[in-house]
């Protein structure tokens, strides 16, 4: 699988300690929580978990089958539903 790292998400995974062997663990075995269709240039999920750690990233994949990684992040608890699938309202 070919990633492509956009610059944010080196930056937001250098600062929140998050490893590119997360992300593709997260590739392979995460659980999708949003899915965004109309995005654009190209549709993109919310990905999430490794294990018990909640971790998302957001990713988009283009027409070549490459993925995107646009961001990284520990999700916030309090903004967040306790299995960190779901906002609060």
């Amino acid at each position: 699988m070919k990633l492509i790292y956009r610059k944010h998400a080196i930056i937001r995974m250098f600062d929140r300690g998050i490893l590119d062997e997360d992300i593709r663990e997260i590739l392979t075995t995460g659980d999708i929580i949003a899915s965004y269709p109309d995005d654009r240039p190209y549709p993109s999920q919310l990905l999430g978990w490794i294990g018990t750690k909640p971790i998302h990233i957001l990713t988009a994949e283009t027409d070549d089958g490459e993925i995107i990684i646009i961001t990284a992040y520990h999700p916030e608890p309090t903004l967040w539903e306790d299995n960190f699938k779901r906002k609060r309202l």
